[in-house]
């Protein structure tokens, strides 16, 4: 089974209906895969990190707002269709972000103007929608370090074109489309909101860079032509002892670059690209990037 663990909505109420050690005795085995909603056990306090570490997956609330059964329902009072998730964007974001409509149930389909991330798209069961692109504009599609390029006028119009088709039928859309040093490409117009079925869910992981939907607003929960625009800025605050840790991790990974490892001095290495991008001035003069 699928067992979910909601974090509990009427006022005063501080209990969550799993522990730590119900968690693990039903995980034991692989039998059933569990997800807990970040937070829910923070009025008994008991961390995420405990329910994570007990074989639970912690979860956001993408799935709250979606006001109808995420997976396909046959009972004696009818079937119930499976939710329709379109993710726009197959980085880390919008791979997770597939991997956890998958485990509600849902049925998923991905967009990315990278042809390469087809496989790993397919491989956590979505299916990867794509613009016909000729050999060039594959090369174009990505940059030497993996991250999207901003594709041409031409392949622009044929990209609103599919994700118009591909957004009314769906019933979440979720963007994580970002260009590195770019304001965030606009992928869901206001036109394509408009045809989107009432009731449905965008949920805008762009926001901080100023969105992938025109109508998305920072840090607001807002319904416009009867459909709920989710755009949260800063979701990592909202699991803070994961996201914590992995910060953490980074910034010593980091500074393990910047030292010698032997005598522990300062040892700037311009030819690590890690370092070299992220290097502003040395010596007192402004470090010019290429």
């Amino acid at each position: 089974m699928r067992i979910g663990i909601p974090a509990e909505i009427r006022t005063g109420e501080t209990r969550v209906a799993a522990t730590p050690e119900t968690v693990k005795k039903l995980a034991t085995g692989g039998k059933h895969a569990l997800a807990v909603q970040a937070g829910a056990g923070n009025g008994a306090a008991i961390p995420d990190a405990e329910f994570k570490a007990a074989g639970a997956t912690i979860v956001g609330a993408a799935a709250d707002e979606y006001r109808r059964f995420m997976p396909m329902l046959m009972t004696a009072a009818g079937t119930v269709k499976a939710a329709r998730v379109l993710v726009l964007g197959a980085g880390v974001a919008g791979l997770q972000a597939i991997a956890t409509a998958k485990r509600l149930g849902a049925v998923i389909e991905a967009f990315d103007v990278r042809p390469a991330v087809k496989e790993q798209v397919e491989s956590l069961g979505a299916k990867f929608v794509e613009v016909p692109v000729s050999e060039e504009e594959k090369k174009q599609a990505e940059t030497s370090g993996g991250y999207a390029r901003e594709m041409s006028e031409d392949y622009k119009r044929r990209q609103a074109a599919l994700i118009a088709e591909r957004a009314k039928v769906a019933d979440i859309i979720i963007t994580t489309a970002l260009i590195p040093g770019r304001p965030a490409p606009v992928l869901v117009t206001e036109e394509m909101v408009k045809a989107m079925k009432p009731g449905s869910v965008i949920v805008d992981l762009a926001a901080p860079q100023g969105g992938n939907c025109p109508l998305t607003e920072r840090d607001k929960v807002g319904v416009k032509h009867d459909v709920k625009l989710v755009g949260h800025t800063n979701l990592a605050a909202m699991v803070a002892t994961d996201a914590c840790a992995l910060y953490a991790r980074n910034l010593l990974n980091f500074l393990a670059l910047l030292v010698d490892p032997k005598s522990g001095e300062l040892k700037l290495d311009r030819e690590d690209e890690i370092i070299a991008g992220s290097l502003v001035c040395i010596d007192g003069t402004v470090v010019k990037k290429g």
